[in-house]
C-alpha cells in the first residue's frame, strides 16, 4: 500500500478517531487505526473498542491500494507534528510502514488488518436532526449522566421523538436535566433510544460541524451519520426510569434570580462547604436569597444575593456542585452584551444576563429550575435537596 495525503486533512480525522481509541489496551489491536485505501482517491480510517467504532473518510493520492493497522496515538503524536503539506505512507513488507514528509521520516508496526474487529456497515438512515440543536442538546444534559458504573441505565441520555418534538434527558438519581425542541423528524417516524456517555462525548465533536446528523438503530447497536464520519454504538441494555414522575407539576412557590449572580457567589461560598457532600443552604425570603456553608474546624462562607420572591422565609439545602453544573450551561459572563454562541458558533445554547425560575413545595422535595427568557427549546433541571 502506498498513498499520498494532506497533513492538514489527515490530522483532523485523527483528531476525531483518539477519542475511540483505547490507549492502554491488553489487546494491541484496539489501540491501532485500520487505514484502507478505496479507489484512487479516498482512504478510510477506522477505530473500535468494541462498543464503540469511527469511521471516516478522506481524499488521498492512492499510488498502491491496500490495508494498513497503526498504532493510533503514536501516528497522530507524529502527524499533528509535521509541518504543513503532503504527507507520504509507504508499506514495506508485512510489518513495516514508513512515513515521510519533507526532511521527516518514520517508520512504524503494521499490524495485521485479519487480527482488527470487524465493524458493520452503516445501514441506510431515515432519521435526522440539524448538527446545531444535537450539539445544544448534548451540552445541556450531559452533565447529569451518573458516574457510578453500576447504575448501566443511567449511563447515557434518553433521545426521544413524538409528534414533531425531540427530547433528550439524562439523570444520575440525584438530578434531572430535561431539553426539548420542535424539530419534525423525517417521515415522521418517532424514536426512543439510549445513548451511552461515550457516545455523547464523540458526538458533540462531530457535531461541530455544520450540516445534518443521520441516525439509526438495529437490535444491537445505535449509527450516527454526520458528513463523511460515521458512528456506530453498542445500545445501553436495560429501561430507563420513567423521568415524568418527578417533574412537580403544580402548586409550587417560585423565586426568580440572576444566574451569573447565583453562579459567582456560590463559587465563592461553596469555598467553605464540607467536602463529603458539598452542601450550601439557601435560605429564600423577601427580596433575597441567602447562601451559605459551613465545615466543622474551619469556618464558614454567606453572601446574599437579590431575588424576586415574596413568600416565607424557607431554607433548602443542595449539593453545591449540582447547582454550578446547571449554572454553567445557562449563564455568560456579567460581562457579555450580546447572546453568545457555543464553541464552534453553533448550538446557541446561553443568553445574556438569564434570569433562573426556581419552584419547590417544601424543603424536602425536588425543586424545579429553568431559564426565562426567549428561545427556541424548552429547557428544565431538577434536583434533589439534602436535609439539613
Amino acid at each position: 500500500m502506498k498513498f499520498i495525503v494532506s497533513q492538514e486533512s489527515f490530522k483532523e480525522e485523527l483528531g476525531f478517531i483518539q477519542g475511540v481509541v483505547e490507549k492502554r489496551s491488553a489487546i494491541p489491536v484496539l489501540s491501532s487505526v485500520l487505514i484502507k485505501s478505496i479507489g484512487k482517491d479516498k482512504i478510510k480510517l477506522v477505530a473500535t473498542d468494541y462498543d464503540t467504532s469511527l469511521i471516516t473518510t478522506i481524499s488521498a493520492e492512492v499510488l498502491e491500494e491496500g490495508s494498513t493497522c497503526l498504532p493510533g496515538k503514536k501516528l497522530f503524536d507524529i502527524i499533528r507534528l509535521l509541518d504543513p503539506g503532503n504527507v507520504t505512507f509507504t508499506k514495506k513488507g508485512d510489518e513495516l510502514v514508513q512515513i515521510e514528509s519533507g526532511r521527516s521520516s518514520f517508520r512504524l508496526i503494521d499490524y495485521s488488518e485479519d487480527s482488527f474487529p470487524e465493524v458493520p456497515a452503516v445501514p441506510e438512515l431515515t432519521s435526522t436532526i440539524d448538527c446545531s440543536s444535537l450539539a445544544l442538546f448534548i451540552q445541556m444534559t450531559s452533565f447529569a449522566i451518573t458516574q457510578e458504573q453500576i447504575r448501566y441505565t443511567l449511563s447515557g441520555a434518553k433521545f426521544e421523538s413524538k409528534a414533531g418534538k425531540v427530547r433528550m434527558v439524562t439523570t444520575d438519581g440525584h438530578r434531572l436535566a430535561l431539553i426539548e425542541k420542535d424539530i419534525p423528524t423525517s417521515n415522521d417516524v418517532n424514536f426512543d433510544i439510549l445513548i451511552p456517555k461515550k457516545a455523547l462525548s464523540e458526538l458533540s465533536k462531530l457535531a461541530k460541524e455544520e450540516g445534518i446528523c443521520r441516525f439509526g438503530e438495529d437490535q444491537n447497536l445505535l449509527y450516527f451519520q454526520i458528513g463523511e464520519r460515521s458512528l456506530i454504538v453498542r445500545k445501553l441494555a436495560g429501561q430507563f426510569p420513567n423521568y415524568e414522575m418527578v417533574i412537580p407539576k403544580a402548586d409550587l412557590t417560585v423565586a426568580e434570580f440572576d444566574a451569573n449572580e447565583m453562579k459567582s457567589a456560590i463559587r465563592r461560598v461553596s469555598l467553605m462547604a464540607d467536602e463529603r457532600n458539598k452542601t450550601v443552604k439557601l435560605t429564600l425570603d423577601k427580596n433575597s436569597i441567602e447562601i451559605e456553608s459551613e465545615t466543622q474546624g474551619e469556618g464558614a462562607g454567606y453572601e446574599t444575593i437579590s431575588a424576586d420572591y415574596d413568600g416565607q422565609r424557607i431554607s433548602i439545602g443542595f449539593n453545591a456542585q449540582y447547582l454550578q453544573d446547571f449554572l454553567n450551561v445557562v449563564s455568560v459572563p456579567s460581562s457579555a452584551s450580546v447572546e453568545k454562541e457555543t464553541e464552534g458558533d453553533k448550538a446557541k445554547a446561553r443568553v445574556n444576563s438569564t434570569k433562573i425560575k426556581f419552584e419547590f413545595k417544601d424543603s424536602y422535595s425536588q425543586v424545579l429550575m429553568r431559564p426565562l427568557g426567549e428561545r427556541d427549546y424548552n429547557y428544565m433541571y431538577i434536583i434533589m435537596p439534602i436535609r439539613l
